[in-house]
């Protein structure tokens, strides 16, 4: 089974468009967008729609929650809010009604294999979980989700790291895998990014090449996307920050 993650949009719909494009040449069994529909940039109402057009089954970011939180007198103020001040009342009730995770369970070679989809953690869209985090302390991340593939974004930094993990003197292995960002990238890499996450027919939590992990990479029109935030009045940075992929 081919299955599409993607993440961190940030209302950049230059990349979106092209980010799914890409994915529609994948030919996909099942999509999931792991959050952070809006923010940073100007169309967050045509990211969102398009996700709702599409069906694409979606869980809350951090910045998507935050819009519930923002009083009329904070998205009056501009500038950092002036973002989320873009968004319509049908698109806030849409990302209220998001939900915190998914969970996906696979019968394979007589075992029960969970993916357990998040933003940032388990425990909240606002934690980082990333690539040199602590072993051990990653894998009590991974047995209080009850998951062996955790997928996330929030960072926007791709990476795929495998945990091995010991019980009852049985060794098994847990996936990592953080999606990067669509619209954002922050590894020095301006292209969009999402994954290819393949599950095989001898997926097992022992087996542990079992599953693949491919990071896709993929151009749209950086310098159009930053100039529309130069001519906004959202701060001139957000355009560095697309330029230069921090």
């Amino acid at each position: 089974m081919k299955i599409v993650l993607f993440s961190d949009m940030h209302a950049n719909l230059y990349a979106f468009e092209k980010a799914l494009q890409s994915i529609d040449a994948q030919q996909p069994d099942a999509i999931y967008c792991l959050g952070d529909l809006v923010g940073y940039h100007l169309y967050p109402n045509e990211v969102i729609n398009a996700i709702r057009k599409r069906g694409i089954a979606t869980i809350a970011g951090n910045h998507d929650a935050k819009v519930a939180k923002l009083t009329t007198e904070q998205l009056a103020e501009g500038g950092k809010n002036y973002a989320y001040g873009l968004i319509g009342d049908s698109e806030k009730t849409y990302l209220a009604t998001l939900p915190a995770h998914i969970r996906l369970e696979f019968k394979l070679q007589g075992q029960l294999l969970t993916i357990l989809l998040v933003h940032g953690s388990p425990t909240s869209n606002d934690e980082y979980l990333l690539a040199d985090k602590d072993e051990a302390e990653f894998i009590e991340v991974f047995a209080k989700a009850k998951a062996d593939i955790l997928c996330f974004g929030h960072s926007h930094k791709p990476y795929h790291r495998i945990l091995t993990n010991e019980i009852s003197g049985q060794t098994t292995y847990l996936h990592a895998i953080n999606t990067g960002s669509v619209g954002k990238p922050k590894d020095g890499n301006p292209q969009g990014g999402y994954v290819v996450l393949t599950i095989h027919d001898n997926s097992s939590r022992t087996n542990k090449d079992s599953v693949t992990v491919e990071f896709i990479r993929f151009d749209y029109d950086v310098e159009k996307a930053a100039r529309d935030i130069e001519d906004s009045p959202l701060a001139n940075e957000f355009a560095d920050m697309l330029r230069k992929a921090y």
